[in-house]
């Protein structure tokens, strides 16, 4: 391990031993992406669309405009690794390896307090899945994607790749290709589901690759906050976190995704995701990102009908041998649309972090307003940040503004708060965490804490 920091400050980084009921070979060709599609028992329209979109993974290079990529051996990987055959819906029957993993990061107590549902994943599969019975009543689903494409066939042939097609790049075609797991949620018409709904996706298994599917359906009217964690071990070799993520807001309703990933240091995060946004509909993404060796992630809004809504809050937070290159993206394709892209990063050591982002604003898209504000906070004197907005505008009667600052731990900021009795890490953490308030503000209270109680860990000692 090239960074012994992270490993002393990261907490999940235990690991259960690696049992699975079934494993592919590792390495990735069509007879894998078969013995998937037939371990799972699909229809066959899936199976096509997982061959057709592995031609295309072949076809496409690996992005070498963002973060470094090269060293990402897709070749040593395992792409299918189930850790048990069956899915439970009572915590007490989860195998009891799995139960105490989740137990440690906490998923069973937070389900008891303030969730509507929870799925958790382990490694390739959903392993537990649980909706209360009140929004079950009102017609909510809330399962994993296999179980959909088995009960709702019609529906995930609806949405499926609408948002995100497989040749849109590399790893959405990788995703399309051997993806298992993920959510699938539809809220009905005029249904609020007033309490998150929450995912926790865990890596536990040495070099392997999680892709996971989340394609959620919100009708007219109607509310839902999805709330997403993952984590992983520490280990020796890399592993890939490669998820698509789609999300259909019909119009007048309102969804909201939030994610909090705390990958440990051996992980490429290289994820696509996109809502679809109609008239008078509001989609909000907040995206938390503390660990991964890479983070290749751009939320992103698509503003299909007149008086659509879009905002995104990104954090992203790079200490030792991290690149988190991240951003949001807003897409306008309607008139009296309004989009709000919000990027804070924090980089600490030698962590380097890049805002990347995209407002593109089409011939007809009147009326429309994009405003994006990105602001950096470097610790010390090793850390970097860097800016790549692109700004696209085809219409004339519009209003598009841009922000960017950068700055650093001050000495007399420092110097103010030891002299008031705290320690130079302590300090630090006081600036960071009033640094980046406008986004933990947006997160429920729970999440809230745990943000801040993870960036005051892995400040202990990297600063002093």
């Amino acid at each position: 391990m090239k960074n012994p920091k992270i490993k002393t400050t990261y907490q999940y980084g235990f690991h259960k031993p690696d049992n699975p009921t079934f494993k592919v070979p590792v390495g990735l060709n069509k007879k894998i992406v078969e013995m998937i599609s037939d371990y799972k028992q699909e229809p066959e329209w899936m199976k096509q669309k997982r061959l057709e979109a592995y031609e295309i993974f072949k076809q496409k290079p690996i992005p070498t405009w963002g973060a470094d990529l090269s060293k990402l051996d897709l070749d040593k990987l395992c792409y299918y690794n189930n850790p048990s055959r069956k899915k439970f819906k009572n915590w007490r029957d989860v195998p009891k390896d799995i139960k105490e993993t989740y137990d440690k990061i906490g998923v069973p107590e937070a389900e008891k307090k303030f969730l509507a549902g929870v799925g958790a994943q382990y490694d390739s599969e959903v392993i537990y899945h649980h909706l209360k019975e009140q929004w079950e009543s009102l017609g909510v689903i809330f399962i994993d994607t296999d179980t959909a494409v088995r009960e709702y066939p019609e529906l995930v042939k609806e949405y499926f790749g609408t948002i995100i097609p497989a040749n849109d790049n590399k790893f959405a075609a990788l995703n399309t290709a051997v993806w298992s797991g993920g959510s699938f949620v539809y809220v009905p018409k005029g249904v609020h589901v007033t309490i998150p709904l929450q995912a926790y996706f865990r890596i536990n298994a040495k070099a392997v690759g999680q892709f996971e599917r989340t394609l959620i359906i919100a009708e007219e009217g109607s509310y839902v906050h999805y709330v997403e964690g993952c984590s992983a071990p520490i280990y020796t070799a890399d592993s890939l976190h490669a998820a698509v993520v789609e999300v259909m807001v019909k119009p007048r309703a309102r969804v909201r995704y939030t994610t909090i990933q705390n990958w440990s240091g051996d992980v490429y995060n290289l994820v696509t995701k996109r809502m679809m946004i109609q008239d008078d509909a509001f989609g909000e993404w907040i995206d938390g990102n503390l660990g991964a060796k890479v983070t290749m992630k751009y939320p992103s809004l698509i503003l299909s009908g007149r008086g659509a809504r879009g905002e995104v809050l990104s954090l992203a937070y790079a200490s030792n041998g991290q690149h988190q290159d991240a951003g949001g993206k807003a897409i306008h394709l309607a008139p009296e649309t309004t989009s709000t892209i919000t990027s804070k990063s924090v980089s600490v050591g030698n962590g380097r972090a890049s805002y990347r982002g995209q407002v593109k604003i089409v011939k007809g898209a009147k009326k429309s307003k994009s405003f994006v504000r990105c602001d950096a906070l470097l610790i010390d004197k090793t850390s970097r940040s860097d800016t790549y907005p692109t700004n696209e505008v085809a219409e004339e009667d519009v209003n598009l503004g841009h922000e960017a600052s950068v700055s650093k731990v001050g000495e007399q900021q420092l110097f103010y708060l030891m002299s008031r009795g705290l320690s130079e890490a302590q300090a630090t953490s006081l600036i960071v965490n009033g640094f980046i308030e406008p986004i933990v503000k947006e997160l429920p209270l729970e999440y809230a804490v745990e943000l801040n109680r993870l960036i005051n860990l892995s400040m202990e000692g990297a600063v002093g």
